[in-house]
């Protein structure tokens, strides 16, 4: 995909604005059912596998706040490695976030769906009524071009920061250390599988360089919203994670619904219709936020060859993209294909994306130290996916066909 450089923006975020989207970026719905994912996986050593992602997203997070601040450009990840290797390989990154936009939208919508469901005392086919409910609501909402603003979102986002500050302040002083044994279940091979779905949560530091065109002095202002954004998130995720641990002990691995059980335990059975509402909305926010984008993405894509022509309208992107979740909720709700192993291949998806744009800054940055650092992380992280890399292998490979078809520009 041959990225675009329009005209550069008027710059208005400041260092407030700019912490604010990165923070929305990678805080989303998704660690409303994360830890219930990662404790199934392995226990409280679930915990190592917060922590270890947050010290990989030190100097992934810095990589990328360095290539916003040296290209700004609203291409991201794409505009780099076309950058560093050329139309092919930006092709297949456009591809993966494609593909991650069904996935993730499915995913978000049976979080909503699971956390109504508890509330309302309805089984796994209630959830799933609910799902498709969101997901319609989400692509009518694009079909008919109604978007959330940005205020609104980042509205949004703030208030799952204040759910969450909430849940573990009202919860931790209920936290039993006996909950903490035996600490390592499944040994370090569950700590590296639930570092695999973890990464969901962990996916969107490159943000950082779709919006460096937007600051008014990116060079200064990126790596101290990076490292602002780092402090935020850090400390919501890893005290999320030990007081999933020390409060639910055995049920933060069999409950859906984590935040909805911490919830009750601090404030009484009303929270968990509270939380239910909190996730609805949120969850239809990602889910149209996921749309918008990606129908934009795909039709971009098609404009500049790296997608059948067909495809180069927003609207007809949208049909694409509504096709492909419904097909994959086809086969999910009937199969029983559920939150796991979605968002581990989102995960994958998300973390192929990382991989080449901390592999581009290597190229690109004159100083690669770090990058060189987040590349061999990030591809640690990337082999814990496990046989969910077959999706963006594919992927990637059928992007490379497409774009092998079309004149290299």
């Amino acid at each position: 995909m041959t990225p675009e450089h329009p005209e550069r923006p008027r710059h208005r975020l400041g260092l407030g604005q700019g912490t604010a989207l990165f923070t929305g970026a990678v805080l989303g719905p998704g660690v409303l059912a994360l830890p219930h994912l990662a404790a199934a996986a392995a226990g409280p050593a679930s915990i190592l596998a917060w922590a270890g992602l947050l010290a990989l997203s030190v100097p992934v997070a810095l990589t990328f706040a360095a290539l916003g601040a040296r290209f700004p450009d609203g291409g991201g990840v794409a505009t780099f490695a076309a950058r560093a290797f050329g139309p092919r390989v930006s092709a297949a990154v456009g591809w993966w976030f494609y593909a991650a936009v069904p996935l993730g939208v499915l995913a978000g919508a049976l979080i909503g769906g699971e956390y109504v469901a508890a509330a309302l005392g309805l089984g796994r086919y209630g959830a799933a009524a609910i799902a498709c409910a969101l997901l319609a609501g989400g692509f009518a909402a694009n079909h008919h071009g109604l978007r959330l603003s940005g205020g609104i979102q980042l509205v949004l986002v703030g208030g799952l920061a204040v759910l969450l500050v909430t849940a573990i302040t009202a919860a931790a002083p209920h936290a039993d250390p006996g909950n903490f044994t035996p600490f390592a279940p499944h040994g370090a091979l569950g700590v590296a599988d639930a570092a695999g779905v973890l990464f969901f949560a962990f996916a969107g530091w490159e943000a950082a360089s779709h919006l460096s065109a937007e600051f008014a002095d990116p060079r200064r202002m990126l790596p101290k919203a990076t490292a602002l954004t780092l402090a935020v998130v850090g400390t919501l995720y890893l005290a999320l994670a030990v007081t999933v641990t020390g409060v639910l002990g055995d049920r933060a691995a069999t409950s859906p619904v984590p935040l909805a059980l911490l919830l009750e335990a601090g404030t009484g059975p009303a929270a968990r219709a509270a939380t239910a509402v909190a996730a609805l909305v949120l969850s239809f926010v990602a889910i149209n936020t996921y749309i918008a984008g990606g129908s934009r993405l795909g039709a971009a894509m098609a404009r500049d060859g790296a997608l059948p022509a067909r495809f180069a309208t927003v609207r007809r992107s949208l049909l694409l993209l509504a096709a492909l979740t419904a097909a994959l909720g086809i086969i999910a709700v009937p199969t029983g294909l559920g939150l796991d192993a979605l968002m581990r291949a989102t995960a994958a998806c998300l973390a192929a994306v990382t991989v080449v744009g901390v592999a581009a800054a290597v190229r690109l940055l004159p100083r690669p130290a770090v990058a060189r650092t987040a590349t061999a992380f990030t591809g640690v992280v990337l082999l814990s996916c496990g046989a969910y890399l077959l999706i963006p292998l594919a992927v990637g490979g059928a992007a490379m066909v497409v774009r092998r078809r079309q004149p290299i520009g």
